[in-house]
Formats: C-alpha cells, sequence, structure tokens
C-alpha cells in the first residue's frame, strides 16, 4: 500500500463503486428539475415537445462514475475499467439481495408503527428500498453497457488523437455511452415490464440524455482538475509510464 500507483487505484475504484452504488439506491426518488430552480414544467409550454425534466436523484452521480470511468481510463486502461465495472454489477446485485433479505425480515410491532409522521415504517421500508425486478436488471444491464462501450469509444478517440484534447476523448465517450444507457435502462426497466409505451420511453429517454448532455459539458474542468492532480501525485515520469501502459492494457 506505499505503492502510489496502488493507493491511486483503491481511491479512484472507491469512489467508482460508492457512487454507482448510492446512485442506484437514491435513484428511487423522482424529481423536477424546473422546480428545484423555482420554474414551471417545461411541460406546459407549448413550444416544447417534450415532456418535462422529471429525473431520478441518481442523475446527481452518474456523471462523476463517468468522469472516473475516463480517468480509470487514462491511468489504468481498458483492463483497469472493466475490473471495476464488473467488480461494480456484482456488488450491486449483491446489494439488492441483501436489502431484499432485510425487507423479508418480520419487523418488531414497536417499530412498524414508532415514528410519529409515518404511518407504518415496513411499507415505507420496502417502498423506497424495494426497487422492482426489472429496474434492477435494467439498471445493471445499462450500467455494464455503458461502461464497456464508454472505454471503446475513448480509446478509439485517442488512437486519432494521441495525449492532446483529453476533453474530446473524455466528453466524447461519455456522451456515447450516456447516449446508449439512458435508452437501455428505461426500455428494459419499463418497456418490457410493461409500464411505459415505446413513445413514452423514446421522449423520457431523449430528456434524461439532454441532462446529462449538458452536465457532461459543464463537469468538463472537474475532468482536468482531477487529472492535474494525479499528475502531481503521481510526477510527471511515473504519470506518464502508467498512461503508455493504460494504451496496450
Amino acid at each position: 500500500m506505499n505503492n502510489k500507483t496502488t493507493k491511486l487505484f483503491v481511491i479512484l475504484g472507491g469512489f467508482f463503486i460508492c457512487n454507482a452504488l448510492l446512485a442506484e439506491f437514491i435513484g428511487v426518488k423522482i424529481f423536477s428539475l424546473e422546480a428545484c430552480f423555482g420554474s414551471e414544467s417545461l411541460s406546459k409550454n407549448p413550444l416544447w415537445p417534450l415532456p418535462g425534466f422529471n429525473l431520478t436523484a441518481g442523475v446527481l452521480l452518474w456523471p462523476f462514475v463517468f468522469i472516473l470511468t475516463d480517468i480509470i481510463n487514462e491511468y489504468f486502461g481498458k483492463k483497469g475499467v472493466r475490473f471495476l465495472s464488473y467488480l461494480t454489477v456484482g456488488l450491486i446485485a449483491y446489494a439488492f439481495l441483501m436489502i431484499n433479505m432485510a425487507i423479508w425480515l418480520v419487523p418488531a410491532d414497536f417499530w412498524i408503527g414508532g415514528y410519529k409522521t409515518i404511518d407504518n415504517m415496513q411499507l415505507a421500508y420496502q417502498a423506497v428500498f424495494g426497487q422492482g425486478l426489472w429496474i434492477i436488471i435494467g439498471s445493471i444491464v445499462a450500467f455494464l453497457i455503458g461502461q464497456l462501450l464508454d472505454v471503446i469509444v475513448f480509446h478509439k478517440i485517442k488512437m486519432i488523437t494521441g495525449e492532446r484534447y483529453l476533453w474530446l476523448r473524455a466528453t466524447g465517450s461519455t456522451l456515447v455511452s450516456q447516449f446508449v444507457d439512458s435508452f437501455v435502462v428505461l426500455f428494459i426497466a419499463f418497456y418490457l415490464s410493461g409500464v411505459f409505451t415505446f413513445e413514452m420511453v423514446l421522449a423520457i429517454g431523449l430528456v434524461n440524455y439532454i441532462y446529462k448532455f449538458v452536465v457532461a459539458i459543464v463537469l468538463t474542468p472537474l475532468l482536468y482538475l482531477i487529472h492535474n492532480w494525479i499528475d502531481s501525485y503521481l510526477g510527471a515520469n511515473l504519470a506518464h509510464k502508467l498512461m503508455e501502459k493504460a494504451k496496450n492494457s
């Protein structure tokens, strides 16, 4: 653990997994982006053909997951990203299993009605944590496809541009992978389960992607800040060796 490279991978991997897990669990809440800024829903505007910006709370964290994907890709290559992606999928599945076991446990009588503002804590607990099987499958499949696609696009752009234009390979790969991710999760979780029509999936997916597109652009400076910190932490020579090795991993 005295090795700087090992420490860096643990730090980046820890934040990567933590953000992905948190995004899955807070994502059960749907919020209105317009209302957060004190505006009326765009769905009421006749000039806006799409639904309003009603998004899952998970969108707060997913952009950071994809930034970390690009940073890990830059220094540890495809193998590093794939290892963490497969590990994260396994941990998400494990977490959902443990949560469903916790929901299954018979609650104590005093706990069910032990909160003045909540009549039935068991139902509240189940409503927040007990996501449907289709949603779980959709989110895991979308995450894995998005991650693997991000890796491929990132390295394709890097092969063309070389070490230049970090913003292009990072933002470009994120925009492509987020586009696929936005529609895959909705298609599996809500279309295959019969909740949404195909037209609704396209409309809601497009709104989600517009948000992710804007956030990916806005967070580009953060990518450079993290990149510069890592170069400073590792030192120019070690950072360069890692990036060279990452090309062929």
